[in-house]
């Protein structure tokens, strides 16, 4: 009572002191802020030339785009399809800023006109046309009585006067967009002008790889000299051992077992009669529908199924069953099953095609149909005739003539059992053998038809009980996730592939994910995986267990590559055969200088070739490929002129122009100017973007909020 007393007396206090730790709890938290995440609030996804995206916005305009696509993407996709749009948005907004470009309302109104929005009925006339005065007087009245479908408009408006800006600043650019007579004139000689030649090549196939040593300080050279080539952006090496939840040989036998004791009767002693009861197992069953009911992983199906219809792995088998007969038990996917004929029927479906000739006012007929019944026989008749004659296609006369859907596929209506069809077609095509062809008249039009197969069907029975993983089979593996785990982690982190490869493990490496990738080979969607590879606290050689879709991944990072220029290891897979190329192609013209064409090709084994009719922009040699520089040599020279070595892209090469011949003169090149200033136009949007694009100081921070 004592304490409580001094407590009452100290209220005071206490309250002031308490206020006081929250207050300190708060205040650390702005100034503590990463591990409580306060410092993501209301900071930037993005930073374009100094401009902030609000992750605020950014996190509103994911929300938008994901009621729109739902579960088709996943949502690291839908980030990063937003953030290619803001950032793209950003790039122009700060053109269209610097440049003064705005739109009116005038302007607003014809970007309208020629977008999907003029086909908007509350926007177009008696006539289906859009029209002005409807569209503004639409939207005053959305403003004034549908504030709902006025708010959504605003936000329409938005995209409308973004991409109306956009348009105005492409066109600009596209004015400036020319091609001259001069140039269309270079452009049609450069795809007709020829030559003619002759060429000796020695590959770079002929010096062994082996036999030229590239040190890491030639890479570090090469690399420093061609930087542009090996631009790397921040990047990361894992590799992971997989512990799958999937049911071992003994789950299995469990679930074969379990199905197989279901086939046969047993007896159960009932203590309430104190009696023995039969109760009847699958093969004898006479309620099979209960059965199933109790005792299957599926119902049964009471349909009857061609071939085509049943297990591929089984259905040979169990169409040559009679009725009552039993198959099983079997392996088909992820379930043990057992199948029993319960009924079967002989040719009880068709195969059949047919071309449908209707008339004006027969069911389903299409609009444009305009014949009038008579009309539809006569022509029905002449297509009979046609059709029966010997060596006639009738895929092709269906494809012509037929008004039905089956036209483009050659009046192909596949299979179909007895029912599916309107009963004067039905007993055509059930009633006759395969290969008649006849006309039949149903309430659709008329009908040539040919019976093109007939197959067997059967009503099966299936108990089926799926294999999945016990209890034991989980926990197993959970153990043995576990105990690798410790293993490698109280080891050193370079033994992981040898603790892995003891207990026969398979280590799967995963090289060069980036930042916001999501996907991971043999593991599907781990975004948590990629978020801890690039945290910075995560060291090259960390270890770490992840639960993952059905089991476990034990993950190692291996590597980490920081953006900027690649190092010599990182550059070597495509340094080295570059560098090898040059030393190659030194060692064959030191090798061969001095020498003619016919003795360069004995030395090195080769032969003195021709080529005809090369053009600048086919510059394809046969049996070499694309060899620009060697073709475009060529056309340098003069008539039986030698050239000295050139080093292509597959080896060095030696030429000797026999011919060449200038293209015909054209009356008049505005053609080919036409086309260059039409090809370049089209490439205005993409081209000019990318540079802009490429140009801009871009901060990317998706990777703190995703």
């Amino acid at each position: 009572m004592a304490i409580l007393e001094n407590i009452r007396k100290r209220t005071t206090v206490l309250i002031l002191i308490i206020g006081l730790a929250l207050f300190a709890f708060v205040i650390s938290g702005v100034f503590n802020s990463n591990d409580l995440g306060f410092g993501k609030m209301g900071s930037a996804v993005a930073e374009v030339n100094g401009e902030n995206i609000s992750i605020d916005e950014f996190r509103a305009n994911v929300e938008t785009v994901s009621r729109t696509y739902g579960p088709s993407m996943s949502a690291t996709q839908l980030v990063n399809m937003v953030y290619d749009q803001q950032i793209r948005k950003t790039i122009l907004n700060q053109q269209f800023e610097d440049l003064g470009i705005d739109v009116e309302s005038d302007q607003i109104i014809e970007f309208v006109k020629t977008s999907q929005y003029a086909q908007i009925p509350d926007f177009q006339d008696e006539n289906g046309i859009f029209n002005e005065e409807i569209f503004k007087s639409a939207i005053a009245d959305w403003r004034a009585n549908d504030p709902l479908r006025y708010d959504a408009w605003l936000q329409d408006e938005k995209a409308i006067i973004e991409a109306a800006k956009e348009r105005l600043y492409f066109n600009l650019i596209k004015g400036g967009v020319d091609a001259t007579l001069t140039e269309g004139k270079f452009d049609y000689q450069l795809a007709n002008d020829k030559v003619d030649i002759e060429f000796v090549r020695v590959p770079f196939t002929s010096i062994d790889d082996s036999s030229i040593e590239v040190s890491k300080s030639d890479i570090e050279a090469y690399v420093n000299e061609h930087k542009d080539k090996f631009e790397q952006n921040k990047a990361r090496d894992l590799r992971f051992v997989y512990f799958e939840e999937k049911p071992s040989a003994e789950d299995e036998n469990n679930v074969k077992d379990a199905i197989t004791a279901l086939l046969e009767d047993t007896v159960e002693y009932s203590e309430s009669n104190d009696t023995y009861d039969t109760i009847p197992g699958f093969r004898n069953t006479k309620d099979m529908v209960a059965f199933l009911d109790r005792n299957s992983d599926s119902k049964y199906d009471t349909l009857f199924r061609s071939k085509l219809n049943l297990p591929s792995v089984v259905a040979d088998t169990l169409m040559a069953l009679s009725v009552g007969e039993i198959f099983g038990p079997y392996k088909d996917g992820d379930f043990y099953k057992l199948s029993r004929i319960m009924d079967k029927k002989a040719n009880g479906s068709v195969k059949a095609s047919h071309i449908l000739i209707s008339w004006e006012g027969a069911e389903r007929a299409n609009p444009a149909v305009t014949r009038t019944k008579e009309e539809a026989e006569a022509k029905a008749e002449e297509l009979l005739v046609e059709a029966k004659k010997e060596g006639a296609v009738f895929s092709t006369l269906a494809r012509d003539n037929s008004d039905g859907p089956s036209a483009p596929r050659g009046g192909d209506l596949g299979y179909f059992q007895e029912g599916e069809m309107a009963d004067e077609f039905n007993d055509f095509c059930f009633g006759n053998p395969v290969g008649t062809v006849g006309l039949v008249e149903t309430a659709f039009g008329y009908h040539i038809v040919r019976v093109d197969d007939k197959q067997d069907v059967v009503k099966v029975a299936t108990l089926s009980r799926e294999v999945e993983p016990s209890e034991e089979t989980i926990n197993t593996i959970f153990t043995s996730a576990t105990k690798f785990e410790m293993s490698t982690t109280e080891d050193e982190p370079e033994n992981f592939g040898d603790i892995a490869k003891e207990s026969n493990y398979t280590v799967r490496p995963v090289n060069k994910i980036s930042e916001m990738d999501e996907n991971l080979p043999g593991l599907g969607s781990q975004r948590s995986i990629v978020q801890w590879a690039f945290n910075e606290e995560t060291k090259v050689g960390d270890i770490r267990r992840f639960n993952v879709n059905n089991g476990y991944a034990i993950v190692q990072l291996t590597k980490k590559y920081k953006k900027g220029t690649m190092s010599a290891e990182d550059a070597s897979a495509i340094a080295l055969p570059e560098i090898r190329k040059e030393r190659k192609a030194a060692q064959i013209i030191a090798a061969n200088k001095g020498k003619s064409m016919a003795d360069i090709a004995t030395a090195s084994g080769t032969r003195v070739e021709t080529a005809s009719a090369l053009t600048i922009k086919s510059p394809t040699l046969p049996g070499a490929g694309r060899e620009p520089l060697v073709v475009g040599t060529a056309f340098g020279m003069e008539k039986d002129q030698t050239s000295d070595f050139i080093t292509g892209n597959t080896g060095v090469f030696v030429v000797k122009l026999i011919e060449k011949t200038a293209a015909p003169d054209v009356e008049n090149y505005s053609t080919y100017a036409s086309g260059l200033r039409t090809s370049a136009a089209a490439r205005v949007n993409g081209s000019v973007y990318n540079a802009l694009k490429d140009k801009a100081e871009i901060e990317d921070n998706r990777a703190i909020f995703y």
